[in-house]
């Protein structure tokens, strides 16, 4: 019983209610009237690049095992967004990166995340780390789009195109009408 009494989400003493001054169903202690709030993960990642070809990692885990993606994943707490952005790339490409600037910051409510991606160089060799079944570097017209993982994936490499002769430019967002991929 002390396992269940120590663990929030198997509590019997957690129940959903609108606390006091709040607008939402929440979780909230019985005993001591602590609110579980549940908030949105940030994903950081980058469009990481070398000599105009595209880094892509082809994913040896779920969800969407076996299709490619960016080198993006969940920021670990204590660390800033580009130190999440340069250690996921590390982790799932073996690749120390040079981030430049923030990209787009894509909202996905639908499944609780924001996703945070970066504009980035490759300053290593590559290879595929435990969360990759290998990793390559695409010319824009290699990209195996029908085999990319995620929405977002596609759009931050078509809004990468659109600037990446750019020195600067404001940061992107979720795509005009990509509502129903959202929510």
């Amino acid at each position: 019983m002390t396992d269940q009494l120590s663990n929030p989400f198997i509590s019997p003493l957690f129940h959903m209610e609108v606390p006091e001054g709040d607008d939402k169903l929440r979780r909230v202690c019985a005993h001591c009237r602590f609110v579980d709030y549940i908030n949105p993960k940030i994903v950081a990642g980058s469009v990481v690049t070398k000599d105009r070809s595209i880094l892509l990692c082809r994913r040896a885990i779920e969800p969407r095992k076996g299709y490619w993606t960016l080198p993006a994943g969940f920021m670990e707490e204590g660390e800033t967004v580009e130190e999440a952005a340069r250690r996921e790339a590390r982790e799932e490409a073996c690749a120390d990166i040079r981030i430049h600037q923030l990209l787009a910051v894509y909202s996905v409510p639908r499944i609780a995340q924001v996703q945070v991606m970066f504009r980035a160089s490759l300053e290593s060799d590559i290879a595929a780390g435990p969360e990759s079944e290998e990793v390559g570097l695409f010319a824009w017209k290699d990209i195996p789009w029908s085999e990319l993982a995620f929405p977002t994936v596609v759009w931050a490499l078509t809004q990468y195109a659109g600037v990446r002769d750019q020195a600067a430019f404001p940061p992107f967002s979720n795509p005009p009408g990509t509502e129903k991929l959202t929510h």
